[in-house]
């Protein structure tokens, strides 16, 4: 795990209903990179005890999403849809806390590559996943 940049505060965005509710929070986001973190609660939990394997995937799918659509400038916005997306469990988180972190690694106009991790507040790979996603257009 690394030190990010502070989140540019022009960039904020109200959080969207999903991210409201599972209460993920965007606290970087620069050139092919953004990082989200979630404190766990027991709602996030599974039978187990453990944060439900879904939420890993949902940091993961939005870190990624996020990398590849930075423009830096507020009004202009980009979005993009998850075409493919992979994800590998490693380990169970050591404390209450989820840092995502997404980098786009590659591609092209249209389509581009990410790679996430999920790490712990202690700095554990809890997950990996990789994705391919589709710049979309027209709105």
């Amino acid at each position: 795990m690394t030190a990010y940049p502070d989140l540019d505060p022009a960039l904020k965005e109200a959080p969207y209903p999903l991210e409201d509710h599972l209460g993920y929070e965007l606290v970087t986001w620069a050139e092919d990179l953004a990082v989200f973190r979630m404190p766990v609660r027991t709602f996030h939990r599974n039978r187990y005890g453990i944060p439900h394997g879904g939420l890993y995937t949902v940091l993961l799918d939005t870190v990624m999403g996020y990398a590849g659509c930075y423009t830096g400038d507020p009004a202009v916005r980009r979005f993009a849809m998850t075409l493919s997306l992979t994800t590998n469990y490693l380990a169970q988180p050591g404390d209450d806390l989820l840092i995502a972190e997404g980098r786009r690694v590659g591609g092209g106009k249209r389509i581009y590559f990410g790679e996430g991790t999920v790490f712990d507040g202690n700095g554990t790979v809890c997950a990996r996943a990789t994705g391919t996603f589709r710049y979309r257009t027209g709105g």
